[in-house]
């Protein structure tokens, strides 16, 4: 919708980007009363967490960039009244592998004794079961402590050293490589993979990173909702931004859909956005600038220094298919299998090999991925006739896969990485997944990929990463700042996936950029 065009009017508060993020931080600014306006340069809100129908002619509303939800806090979702619900996937996951000549594999989840009896198959015996158990026993009890924190003003790490109390777990998780826990307490190379798998989504490391991003990334991948558990949003991810721009707007915010914001000039008490428009520049004033967009974009806004920039290391395949694909191991249903997460090429060596050749500069040989089928789930995302037909989504998520391999010619890379992984994929398949790959209305086959360049292009990621930059620990570090969205101008908030306790489908950043600004204006 047009915002005022052609003059000034102020507002308590200016959100730059109407992604999740920043409408969260819009409805809980204006359900305390103050005047709200959004600025979104896309001709809709949702950024990457919106749901679409890629397929011409085909009645499949995918989510096509974010997919999963677990970092939302159901208090985001209780004081926004948000009209959102979620469903519980039943399997977990399910990694196939070959074993002395015969397709077998790991199911976890449908209960303890099947998960149990799915690990003494593959490895055996009861060690590996109970290594399991014992460590995610572990990480749960930290995923309690810790979750409820990232609603709440910066923890110092002594303070959340403290809170999680428990030193072997914070030794772990917090000061070594999470590789060196891997080996220490697992034996099985597939079960090590597995267990790996939750460090790597969307970071480019090895287990021994001495950086520690890998363990950053498990953290955030095992806390959420103080579970850990991953679950679907029926309706797909566009149905929280629904939810959402609804919330705001109802509460009184202005969304001003294709309008860019160009630059923020502020003396930290009052700023001035200009943003552009099809039809031309125009300027807002505003107490407060919220901005839900990455750190590079923040800079180039405020005209001030970049910070370093990120790098994506992900593949982004979504497809329809006229119906799932038998498995080579018979003794385990497609619809389980692909239920939960279904990972390909992610033994521990095979993902150590994987960031070796890709940080040499080559394409894996195995791309490592992880699949799952969302419509198993929340059927809702499908049209009737699809349903009934027994057509099922499918969405994979590849791992090792940096922006940099797809500067020489990004169109030939895609198609070469697609064919590669999908290769992966056909060899625990007892038909090949093309055999069933659903087709639009152009006769096409109804699948896409997206690589990070194309995230960069599509969605201003920054390098095409999902995070906007590596993530960071949930506690507070020299220049964080009370909340973790302060930047060095005092009325500029940076509400988006870059900020401290950023990163994926949270709202987190939104919701504590709100706080801090109702913290200053007493409210």
């Amino acid at each position: 919708m047009p915002a005022h065009e052609g003059h000034h009017r102020s507002y308590d508060a200016v959100i730059v980007g109407g992604g999740h993020n920043g409408l969260v931080a819009a409805a809980y600014l204006a359900r305390a009363g103050r005047s709200v306006l959004v600025l979104e340069r896309l001709g809709n809100t949702g950024g990457a967490a919106v749901s679409t129908r890629p397929f011409a002619g085909v009645d499949a509303r995918l989510s096509r960039y974010s997919y999963l939800v677990s970092l939302l806090p159901k208090k985001i979702v209780r004081d926004l009244g948000l009209d959102f619900r979620v469903r519980t996937r039943n399997v977990s996951s399910y990694t196939p592998v070959e074993r002395d000549g015969r397709p077998t594999g790991l199911l976890v989840g449908g209960g303890e004794r099947r998960t149990r009896e799915a690990f003494a198959r593959l490895t055996g015996g009861e060690r590996e079961y109970q290594a399991w158990q014992r460590f995610y026993d572990m990480t749960g009890r930290v995923a309690q402590r810790v979750f409820p924190t990232l609603t709440e003003p910066l923890p110092t790490r002594d303070e959340l050293r403290l809170r999680v109390d428990d030193e072997e777990a914070w030794r772990v998780l917090f000061e070594e490589p999470i590789g060196a826990a891997v080996e220490d307490r697992f034996a099985d190379d597939l079960v090590r993979g597995v267990v790996l798998t939750d460090a790597l989504i969307g970071t480019f490391a090895d287990a021994h990173d001495p950086s520690l991003k890998q363990n950053r990334c498990f953290l955030y991948h095992v806390i959420g909702g103080g579970t850990g558990a991953w679950d679907v949003p029926v309706g797909g991810m566009g149905a929280l931004t629904d939810a959402l721009a609804t919330a705001a707007r109802d509460a009184g915010a202005l969304l001003a859909t294709g309008h860019e914001a160009v630059r923020i000039d502020t003396d930290g008490s009052a700023a001035e956005i200009t943003y552009r428009t099809a039809g031309g520049e125009g300027t807002v004033a505003a107490r407060h600038v919220l901005v839900n967009a990455s750190p590079q974009q923040l800079a180039v806004l405020t005209g001030d220094q970049p910070p370093t920039p990120a790098e994506g290391a992900q593949l982004k395949v979504n497809m329809l298919l006229r119906r799932l694909p038998r498995l080579r191991d018979s003794e385990v249903d497609p619809r389980e299998a692909f239920s939960g997460t279904f990972h390909i090429a992610e033994g521990y060596e095979q993902l150590a090999t994987a960031h070796a050749e890709a940080a040499a500069g080559r394409l894996p040989t195995a791309p490592p991925s992880e699949i799952y089928c969302h419509s198993l789930t929340d059927p809702t995302i499908l049209g009737p006739d699809l349903v009934e037909q027994g057509y099922q989504t499918l969405t994979l998520f590849g791992l090792h896969t940096p922006a940099r391999l797809f500067d020489r010619d990004n169109d030939a890379v895609r198609e070469e990485l697609l064919k590669s992984t999908l290769a992966q994929l056909d060899a625990h398949l007892a038909e090949p997944l093309a055999d069933c790959l659903a087709t639009d209305a152009d006769g096409g086959p109804c699948i896409e990929a997206k690589t990070p360049l194309d995230l960069e292009r599509d969605l201003r990621l920054p390098g095409g990463n999902i995070f906007h930059r590596d993530l960071s620990w949930p506690y507070a570090q020299e220049g964080t700042g009370r909340w973790g969205v302060e930047t060095r101008h005092t009325n500029v908030l940076l509400c988006g996936a870059g900020a401290v306790r950023g990163g994926g489908v949270s709202g987190v950043p939104g919701h504590n950029a709100a706080m801090a600004v109702l913290e200053e204006l007493g409210g």
